[in-house]
């Protein structure tokens, strides 16, 4: 199962990220623009990150631990890293969400 620490030290290694964090919540970000919310201390890891409509549905149809969004709003994507995803996917998604949240 991946563990919290090793995404975070993935998506910190992306360049221009940056931490804020709340009691339940890490936030990276690249700018001002969130990129990825992971909740902190929960088993499995729970985060969500930015992705294109089609494939937040792709992926919902495809696993159960895939859901829309609540922090990210509409082009947001829940995941609870239960296994069904590898550690490579999920960096894939990390790496997008960053991509999707250059500064406009």
């Amino acid at each position: 199962m991946v563990s919290e620490d090793d995404l975070l030290k993935f998506a910190l290694s992306l360049g221009e990220s940056t931490q804020k964090e709340d009691e339940k919540t890490r936030y990276l970000l690249r700018g001002e623009k969130i990129f990825l919310a992971m909740s902190k201390g929960m088993t499995p890891v729970r985060i969500e990150v930015r992705c294109e409509k089609q494939l937040s549905r792709t992926l919902q149809e495809r696993y159960e631990s895939a859901m829309g969004g609540r922090l990210l709003g509409r082009n947001g994507l829940e995941l609870v890293c239960s296994g069904q995803l590898s550690y490579d996917e999920l960096c894939d998604l990390i790496r997008l969400s960053y991509n999707l949240s250059v500064e406009e």
